[in-house]
């Protein structure tokens, strides 16, 4: 039993219910390793924090009128419509309560995307720059029941402007920041010579660097907005390692006078495959009316927030025995706790999902019934284990005393299934074009041939996208060809690898962004949209389009993820992923 402390519970009577003498000293270390006593420098920052705190204390409380109003409207965040108002900061009851970020918000399609999900009944957050120009463009937009804007001001380009409260009950992004590109002759202030999208005019970059907002902005968004939306391949909290083996720490039943001894070990080939594997060892012993074994992890500082996530995932090798997994929201050591029991299948390895919907509130394994919910927001430990006990009384029909054993390869954090996209881009068509071999530079659109001229704008386009793929974000990547102020609803073609040209409406980018928002078969892929309408060819249509089935339209295109159509090494390539290309011209070499 490496691991284990040795004491008289391994005397073969750890199963009769008797009595043994209690491991005083295995319980003091139990309360010293979860209640670690305060370091020099932590007693440090204590007293130095002291006078500011007292000082704090006897100041006189209110202030000016500004300050009370900034509180109001959520410091940064104000409401804009309903009109009626709703406070930032409480909840907008109905299917549409999670937050949506439409950045760039005010462009051309950034606003389309605000109108829509108004109309859909969504609480939107409109992250601008300009407060007063956002109240102008979507100040009289209708909003639907349960729907409700809010302005956040910032730019993505500052980091510094970018602050937590923006990102309050954030679930999903729609990203549609651009550089401002006008004619170099100007353009009228409503922009109609640019949005028109037909005709060419010479064009100039106007404003911050496509460096500063293209790629930068990005980053500062993308960093902000991780913990908000969640990882496609989850939140780890254990992971098979020597340092993830260190923070657990045994709580059994020496607690209350009992004998029963674990541990949380690392094993270098204990997992699949001889691979690694954390493994909770225990010797369990109902003597001195006792029959648990735990393992809980040290408190989280700060408080790790798995609010995106739709419970906890587990990944053992099962015994056949039914666990608890306990996850606690406070930092007492012996608080609250809300449990949700599992079974194991001897011998097997499997993923145990366990929704936090399904979690209860107990307190040494009594229900409390006061309507408690698991708030995942802020959570401060997790904890496994067996017991002789359910809950209230009822026995563990899967326990048996003596010794056992769980290799754990992970707990993570886990999304909602099936993933779909929570941060979706739009790009444009042509970002891998410059400098792309056997490329006729003269048969392409005017963005690729005057990329050097407009300060790199599709290089860095391209770079943006690139921060999004390698983010580990259940993400989308849109790339449309020239937008267009025309209707929606003419033919369209969706494709990858980055060859189609033509145009597009903004009214049609706009739907399939806020439809992304709910299609698995696009979580993780890029390509291409136009419509098939020539591009010298007005699309009119006389009657409005019906509801496109983007669904449909999306399963029709087959789409693979990794596919970005990049030059990677010299080597184009294409429609395949980038993985496979580069494979395929290693074995040709």
């Amino acid at each position: 039993m490496r691991g284990l402390v040795r004491s008289s519970a391994t005397n073969g009577k750890s199963s009769s219910g008797g009595r043994q003498p209690w491991d005083v000293g295995r319980f003091a270390k139990t309360v010293v390793f979860f209640n670690e006593p305060p370091s020099p420098k932590q007693l440090l920052e204590a007293l130095l924090s002291a006078p500011a705190k007292a000082l704090a204390g006897i100041m006189p409380s209110g202030g000016s009128s500004s300050s009370s109003s900034s509180a109001q409207q959520g410091g940064s965040v104000t409401t804009l419509l309903p009109a009626s108002g709703v406070p930032y900061g409480v909840a907008v009851k109905g299917a549409g309560a999670d937050v949506v970020l439409v950045t760039g918000a005010t462009g051309g399609v950034g606003k389309r995307v605000v109108q829509q999900l108004l109309a859909q009944g969504r609480v939107v957050r409109a992250l601008v720059r300009d407060v007063d120009k956002a109240k102008q463009l979507l100040g009289s937009l209708p909003v639907a029941a349960g729907g409700c804007l809010q302005l956040a001001a910032a730019d993505v380009s500052q980091r510094q402007t970018l602050s937590r409260d923006m990102l309050d009950g954030v679930r999903a992004v729609v990203s549609c920041t651009a550089v401002k590109v006008q004619p170099k002759e100007g353009d009228t202030v409503d922009r109609a010579k640019y949005y028109q999208g037909i005709k060419f005019y010479d064009p100039e970059i106007v404003g911050d660097t496509p460096e500063a907002v293209e790629y930068r902005g990005l980053q500062n968004v993308v960093g902000m907005v991780t913990e908000q939306l969640g990882l496609e391949q989850g939140k780890v909290i254990l992971a098979a390692d020597e340092a993830s083996a260190a923070r657990w720490g045994a709580l059994d039943d020496v607690v209350m006078g009992g004998v029963s001894e674990s541990s949380m070990v690392f094993g270098r080939d204990a997992g699949e495959d001889g691979g690694p594997a954390l493994v909770f060892r225990g010797r369990v012993s109902t003597d001195n009316s006792g029959g648990f074994v735990s393992v809980r992890c040290k408190n989280f500082e700060p408080l790790l927030s798995l609010a995106p996530y739709e419970g906890l995932a587990l990944r053992v090798q099962g015994n056949g025995l039914r666990y608890k997994c306990i996850v606690r929201t406070d930092t007492n050591w012996d608080g609250i706790g809300f449990c949700r029991s599992f079974d194991t299948a001897a011998g097997q390895w499997q993923d145990i999902f366990l929704p936090f919907s399904e979690f209860i509130p107990v307190f040494r394994a009594k229900t409390l019934r006061d309507g408690t919910k698991l708030n995942p927001s802020g959570v401060a430990s997790v904890q496994i284990m067996l017991s002789k006990f359910e809950y209230d009384g009822e026995l563990n029909p899967a326990f048996k005393t003596g010794l056992v054993e769980l290799p754990i390869t992970s707990i993570r954090g886990y999304l909602k299934q099936p993933v779909t996209p929570r941060f979706v881009h739009v790009s444009s068509a042509g970002v891998t074009r410059p400098n792309r071999p056997g490329i006729n530079i003269d048969q392409e659109p005017p963005a690729v041939k005057l990329n050097d001229a407009l300060g790199g704008l599709l290089t860095y386009k391209l770079a943006g996208e690139d921060v999004i793929r390698s983010s580990g974000l259940p993400f989308a990547i849109v790339r449309p060809c020239a937008l267009t102020e025309e209707p929606a609803g003419a033919p369209l073609e969706i494709d990858q690898g980055d060859v189609i040209k033509g145009k597009i409406s903004r009214e049609e980018v706009a739907s399939l962004c806020i439809s992304l928002l709910q299609q698995p078969s696009a979580n993780g892929t890029t390509f291409e949209i136009k419509s098939t309408v020539p591009f010298s060819q007005p699309w009119a249509p006389d009657t409005p389009a019906a509801a496109r089935d983007w669904a449909a339209e999306l399963e029709q295109a087959r789409l693979q993820r990794g596919v970005t159509g990049k030059t990677v090494d010299g080597v184009y390539t294409g429609k395949q992923p980038e993985g496979e290309a580069l494979k395929q011209k290693a074995a040709a070499v």
